[in-house]
């Protein structure tokens, strides 16, 4: 039985990027006979300037959606990483197995460091630190496959060395992850600028579909979404990256190739039809059931303190292997 972990961040309301790039392959691992944990990985909001009640409130929304995707709370493990002190537990000794060096190579960390001091601002050190807080989330668990869109394949890489680094160290306590990814719209970009992807965060959310969007939104977005010069419909995700992005959210939301979809357009306007078209009919359940799960939050929250009661059941034998490991006394 293989076990899977992975999370979402409660940065700003779920966009059809999460949906695509992670929350359906939730939904599919939770229909498989393995082991898979869920979780609103709450602590990693706090590395950015943020309002505390937004927080706490995104993070209700974000499990409410996850249920309202599909994901079975009596077939799966859902709840809040801050539910469960394992993960700070060991995140610390994992921030003593890390070099500076390696997470100052993270991507993310550069971009969002460089968006700070740019606007003057400082830059949390929790910032730099937080791929180890979300390496323990993984290694807490003895997760075997991690199902994450593009953009973190790096800190899963990071998550891959520092088990190895610490089971070469101090004996083998780690399961050594892998990332794994849907075949298309891995990392869906913004519709407006399709050269960055559809993040939660963006200043703007004219080129984002969110997943509560109404339909007549997610139509205007989708029509007014960027497209490219050239005469023709072809999927060239370098030359062309307007239409391959929405080559490939057509592609996902109807299990057609890309390339095979685009031989059907000669314009971008029928493209963009069945683009808004399909992206309607894949969200409107998840809206639907969320409208009723939304309207019962007390069942949402018994959830999530079932999930954190075993979750805590499955990390706490391994983070407590982890201090005897290293060198801690046991209590």
């Amino acid at each position: 039985m293989t076990r899977i972990f992975s999370g979402v961040k409660p940065t700003g309301h779920l966009t059809l990027g999460n949906y695509l790039g992670a929350v359906r392959q939730w939904v599919a691992a939770d229909q498989e006979p393995d082991e898979a944990l869920f979780c609103v990985v709450n602590l990693h909001a706090l590395t950015v300037e943020h309002d505390p009640a937004r927080v706490r409130r995104l993070s209700r929304q974000a499990a409410t959606l996850l249920l309202a995707a599909g994901l079975d709370p009596q077939r799966c493990t859902l709840f809040v990483q801050s539910h469960v002190d394992e993960h700070t537990r060991l995140s610390y000794l994992l921030e003593c197995t890390a070099t500076d060096g390696e997470l100052r190579r993270m991507i993310q960390y550069r971009e969002k460091a460089a968006k700070s001091l740019g606007a003057g601002e400082g830059v949390r050190l929790s910032l730099l630190t937080y791929p180890v807080l979300m390496a323990a989330d993984i290694l807490a668990y003895g997760t075997q496959e991690v199902p994450v869109g593009e953009d973190q394949r790096q800190h899963v890489e990071l998550t891959r060395d520092l088990a190895v680094r610490f089971n070469q160290r101090y004996g083998h306590t780690f399961t050594v992850p892998k990332a794994t990814h849907p075949a298309v719209a891995a990392r869906v970009m913004d519709l407006q600028d399709p050269g960055s992807k559809m993040g939660k965060s963006h200043e703007s959310g004219a080129g984002i579909v969110y997943l509560l969007d109404e339909p007549g939104v997610v139509r205007k977005k989708v029509m007014r979404a960027v497209t490219d010069g050239g005469d023709g419909v072809v999927h060239d995700r370098a030359a062309r990256p307007g239409v391959a992005n929405l080559l490939d959210i057509l592609a996902a939301c109807t299990g057609t190739a890309p390339e095979v979809l685009a031989e059907g357009y000669s314009g971008y306007g029928a493209l963009k039809r069945d683009v808004a078209d399909a992206v309607v009919e894949l969200l409107r359940p998840v809206r639907e059931r969320h409208t009723e799960l939304a309207g019962d939050p007390g069942a949402v929250e018994a959830v999530l303190r079932e999930g954190a009661e075993r979750a805590r059941g499955l990390a706490r034998p391994v983070v407590d292997r982890a201090y005897e490991a290293i060198g801690m006394l046991a209590p």
